[in-house]
């Protein structure tokens, strides 16, 4: 079944359409990042000492994780799944998962200082923003790239389970920095991504093609923030 129109487009509507696609992908993205944020700083504003969904997570372990397991299989779902699902449940799959997000980011707060995550905040949108800007705008065809950029996070995902069980403080900076520079190439590598897939199937720009490309670039923001929030956050002691 061919979940695309066909539909044929002059160079001009079609530049409009991508332009339209691109539009949709960052202010979904940015909507999401808003309820993540407003979830996260909620549950931990309102958290109390020994009462309160944000102790009751900090305290049983599995809560934590089965919010994890809970966001991966939202992103599996609306990844595999898009072409048969209308624009308006991606949009809510994906809405969705920002909000589970934000439950289990707002254990940052236990963690860092306001300030700190703010500026964090601040130096993550600059990198992103500037990252971004370049993936769209460049001739540079980064497909080969990306396959690297692949690889480098299989790699990274054993280094994160393999300090898991060795614990070694060096090794955490390493990965951290791994992280940084591995995130600021797949923001370059997704919207470029995002622009050429715009430019192949327009007709599918209004909806589900601007969940799934401000799904891609929500997950590169969220784990740069995080990967930066280890240099720049320090700790609250």
């Amino acid at each position: 079944m061919n979940y695309y129109q066909t539909e044929s487009f002059s160079p001009q509507s079609l530049e409009a359409k991508v332009s339209q696609v691109m539009k949709g992908v960052y202010v979904k993205m940015f909507l999401g990042l808003l309820v993540t944020a407003a979830v996260a700083w909620i549950v931990a504003a309102t958290a109390t000492p020994g009462s309160g969904f944000f102790y009751y997570m900090a305290t049983h372990s599995w809560v934590y994780w089965g919010l994890a397991l809970v966001e991966l299989g939202l992103v599996m779902w609306i990844s595999a799944g898009l072409r048969k699902m209308s624009s308006g449940m991606a949009t809510g799959l994906f809405f969705l998962f920002a909000i589970v997000n934000g439950l289990t980011l707002s254990m940052i707060f236990a963690v860092y200082q306001i300030a700190a995550i703010f500026k964090t905040f601040l130096i993550t949108a600059g990198v992103f923003g500037a990252m971004s800007v370049y993936g769209y705008f460049t001739t540079r065809d980064l497909t080969r790239i990306g396959t690297y950029l692949y690889m480098a996070l299989f790699g990274l995902m054993i280094l994160i389970v393999v300090n898991i069980f060795w614990a070694n403080s060096t090794m955490d900076w390493i990965i951290s920095g791994i992280g940084v520079l591995l995130f600021i190439g797949l923001t370059a590598w997704d919207t470029q991504q995002i622009k050429q897939m715009a430019y192949a199937d327009p007709s599918m720009a209004n909806g589900r093609l601007a969940t799934l490309g401000a799904l891609s670039l929500y997950l590169d923001f969220i784990n740069l923030f995080l990967y930066l929030l280890r240099f720049f956050g320090g700790n609250r002691d």
